[in-house]
């Protein structure tokens, strides 16, 4: 089967291409980090040129990923900053993920190793509500009263609406405590400053002193996402 790819020294990138419903072309990673031009139907677009035209944002992201520490590996998951190795077992009981913090393992009880990946999500998502819950409810009596907080599958580790909507990434509980903690410092002092000011800075640092080292640290792992994309 022929795979085009393109040559971009020191990448070489392997796209794929589709038609969509949208009336412009874009591009997005799949998980699997193969580029996939996305056409609209009845259109004539050459996805190569529109590649070259679009390189510099391929090789971004290509160059982020490649130094990320990601969240999610074939063999092993992040769980609270430490890697632990994925053990899978087949079982036609009760699905279920175990923690064994002893020995470094995430074990995956499951019909087929192909449920992995959506256990475990549904494993950090029960975790990272409870860890939601249990810390706002610490940090939040020095921050205006927000309006609600959920736990959601969203692009970024939070974000906090005008209404006073909190949201956090299902994937926090992957983070180091002092990461978490900092999401949740972040989107609660934008119940004060609803924009990246020097003014929310301001307040921000007040809160969490070293935060600008927490931005950095937090800027080096790579979340998991279906999809990383980019209109054209």
């Amino acid at each position: 089967m022929f795979v085009p790819i393109i040559d971009a020294p020191p990448y070489r990138i392997v796209y794929t291409v589709s038609t969509g419903s949208r009336r412009h072309t874009y591009l997005r990673f799949r998980a699997d980090m193969t580029l996939e031009v996305v056409i609209p139907r009845g259109s004539r677009v050459d996805p190569e040129h529109e590649i070259r035209n679009n390189m510099s944002w391929v090789l971004k992201y290509l160059e982020r990923y490649m130094l990320h520490r990601r969240i999610l590996e074939d063999d092993k998951v992040m769980i609270e900053g430490a890697y632990f190795k994925i053990v899978f077992e087949a079982t036609r009981e009760k699905e279920e993920v175990h923690v064994r913090r002893e020995v470094g393992e995430v074990l995956v009880r499951a019909t087929e190793v192909s449920r992995t990946r959506e256990l475990i999500r549904r494993w950090f998502l029960r975790e990272t509500s409870r860890y939601v819950v249990g810390k706002l409810s610490r940090l939040s009596s020095r921050f205006p009263k927000y309006h609600s907080a959920d736990v959601r599958e969203i692009r970024q580790w939070g974000y906090c609406t005008r209404t006073g909507r909190l949201s956090f990434s299902w994937q926090l509980i992957a983070l180091p405590e002092r990461l978490r903690e900092y999401v949740l410092l972040h989107e609660l002092t934008h119940l004060s400053v609803f924009n990246h000011s020097r003014e929310f800075r301001k307040r921000l640092e007040a809160v969490c002193p070293d935060y600008r080292q927490r931005e950095k640290e937090l800027d080096r792992i790579a979340p998991m996402r279906s999809y990383l994309s980019r209109s054209l």
